[in-house]
């Protein structure tokens, strides 16, 4: 099984809050279809023990374009190892819909041709289909007790539709006879992206081998929805939930599970889920990456397999599933009580709970009063700087205690260069006596990291922002563009994007601003070369952020200009250094009562210390 994993987008959050964050350390320290041919009736038992590859996914045909003849219909019925056979089972489509989905069931294989969002558009305007021109295939592989190997999807269904108050209940029957069938069951109600499917036999008792498991195979190609390939393809995984509760995900590869019930292909911002309320014993994921060079516009961005043995009880089929097909919108799969949200990348942990419980259900508030979702960016970070403030205070007012302390701890320092121990034990009584400490400023500013990067997860996520304009972006879940390139730089792209260039700036500002005059010549032995971090965090802000969502290159712009603004307040209004000079000295010359920690720690460095003097004599 696939552990959870910070993944490069992760990775490259971390890099730049941890840069921040240790350059506020350092400061407060004293130095991630090729269509197959339509098989024949004789083509069929020599093609079924052959397993599809995701590239080689059934051919699918509209009631309109399909030429197969009755006759052709009755042979392929007769595959089926039976000699009745019925007149209507022939080529052909039935579509269902509603007011937000509209689904094509072809006749041939029983399954989804097409599958249409209504009240969605690509970045190029051109209606989201999930399924079209045979980029998915569900197939039933399975045994009949006279030793033949068939396959669903080369079979002809039967289907019959009934309507009742905008419910709509499409029944798929293969026939041996009328009362003996395997039934494909969609049911769709109004206003939902969700459908009731039912897999279920009747009267087959005698013609399934029960020694042989039937076999489900679903396989989906996801086609390209966002202007970015990379940054969609990024977000495109299969999750699934296993175990009663417990869920994964797969980027690429393949894996295996057992318990399963649910399978999500998303696609960044749109999801296809088969869900079972008998959990699948076990399950089969397979994930390949179609995005070989960035550089290159491609329709599709991964290759979805799941393989699921079916159960058969007393010889018959009896399955309740559903599909879903729709946006990958955290509200509306919540809304459905069965952990789909997990589907939804919000972060593990403490991250994801702060985003499910404070900025998911904030942000929706923000974004019903306010007249733009860039305004409404904006108003949070607003918020979530002022309540961070009293931390940042925190953090600033001990940087400001180190800083007037550090001419005599250099004066320790060049004091007992010769002797370590000596001067450690010197320094934490200049701390314990001036009450002042560098984990008074570590504290504050490690207690941020759960909110920064919960924002990092937030903002991609979030699929209200999905083709949202502000200012010069005209969407702020894909990124901005001001200039168009005419060559591709590696890493950051062919375009330039403006939003990324401010926060990088505002970045750079806020750490020489943190910096001021505590930054040393020369690094002390072990520390790391925090000049160059002030210059490699906006530097990776600049370039991998060109491809990222603008909406989140939105937020950290504006997240690091109210920093510097809160930061100038505390440093030129709230605090005044010659009375933190003067408390400083007025608290040294008080006796002071070391805590249970600090009395311990100095007692064993002056053990060490006169171990030490015994080991010289």
């Amino acid at each position: 099984m696939e552990e959870k994993k910070i993944d490069i987008q992760s990775i490259i959050g971390f890099i730049l809050i941890g840069g921040i964050l240790l350059w506020m350390l350092y400061n407060n320290t004293p130095e991630e279809t090729e269509a197959v041919d339509e098989t024949t009736t004789e083509q069929v038992e020599q093609n079924t023990q052959e397993s599809q590859t995701p590239d080689n996914l059934p051919e699918t045909r509209t009631a309109q374009n399909d030429s197969t003849s009755l006759a052709d219909a009755q042979r392929r019925l007769g595959a089926f190892g039976y000699s009745e056979t019925l007149a209507s089972a022939q080529g052909g489509t039935t579509t269902i819909s509603n007011d937000l989905l509209e689904l094509k069931i072809s006749n041939k294989g029983g399954y989804i041709e097409e599958a249409r969002l209504k009240n969605f558009k690509t970045y190029d305007s051109i209606p989201v289909y999930l399924i079209k021109d045979g980029n998915a295939s569900l197939n039933m592989n399975f045994s009949t007790t006279d030793g033949r190997t068939l396959n669903t999807e080369n079979l002809y269904f039967e289907p019959s539709l009934t309507e009742n108050n905008g419910n709509q209940v499409l029944s798929m029957k293969l026939k041996v006879s009328e009362d003996e069938y395997l039934e494909y069951r969609y049911a769709l109600r109004s206003g939902e992206y969700m459908l009731d499917f039912t897999i279920s036999s009747q009267g087959l008792t005698g013609v399934l081998n029960s020694a042989e498991t039937p076999v489900l195979d679903w396989k989906l190609k996801g086609y390209r929805h966002a202007k970015s390939i990379s940054y969609e393809n990024r977000y495109t995984d299969l999750i699934y939930e296993y175990d009663g509760g417990d869920d994964d995900h797969l980027s690429s590869g393949d894996d295996e599970d057992e318990n399963v019930s649910y399978i999500a292909y998303r696609q960044h911002f749109f999801t296809s889920i088969l869900l079972t309320d008998t959990p699948f014993k076990t399950a089969k994921f397979e994930v390949e990456n179609l995005v070989e060079d960035e550089e290159v516009d491609t329709v599709f961005t991964k290759t979805f397999a799941s393989t699921i043995p079916l159960d058969l009880k007393a010889g018959e089929l009896n399955y309740n599933m559903n599909w879903y097909y729709g946006p990958s919108d955290y509200k509306i799969l919540n809304d459905y009580d069965r952990n789909l949200d997990e589907i939804i990348p919000l972060g593990w942990g403490i991250f994801g709970w702060i985003n499910k419980y404070l900025f998911i259900p904030f942000f929706a508030f923000l974004a019903g009063v306010l007249p733009s979702y860039g305004l409404a960016i904006i108003a949070m970070t607003i918020v979530v700087r002022i309540v961070l403030s009293p931390v940042t205070y925190k953090s600033y007012l001990s940087q400001a205690k180190m800083k007037i302390l550090r001419p005599e701890i250099n004066e320790l320092n060049e004091k007992y260069k010769d002797n370590a121990m000596k001067k450690q034990q010197e320094t934490m009584k200049l701390y314990s006596k001036a009450g002042a400490s560098p984990m008074s400023g570590c504290l504050p500013a490690l207690m941020q990291i759960p909110v920064f990067y919960a924002l990092f997860q937030f903002f991609p996520s979030a699929f209200q922002l999905r083709q949202k304009s502000f200012l010069w972006a005209d969407d702020l879940s894909s990124y901005d563009t001001i200039a168009e390139l005419p060559f591709n730089i590696p890493f950051y792209g062919d375009h330039v994007s403006l939003f990324p260039i401010l926060a990088s700036i505002a970045i750079f500002i806020y750490m020489m601003m943190t910096t001021g005059q505590n930054m040393q010549a020369s690094q002390q032995p072990g520390m790391p070369n925090m000049k160059f971090l002030m210059y490699l965090s906006p530097l990776i802000m600049l370039i991998f952020f060109n491809n990222y969502a603008s909406g989140l290159s939105l937020y950290y712009f504006t997240s690091n200009l109210i920093t510097i603004g809160i930061m100038l307040v505390i440093k030129y209004v709230i605090i005044d250094e010659d009375k933190i000079h003067a408390k400083i000295q007025e608290n040294k010359k008080k006796p002071k009562k070391q805590n249970r920690f600090t009395k311990k720690f100095q007692e064993m460095m002056e053990q060490a210390e006169e171990q030490q003097k015994k080991q010289k004599r």
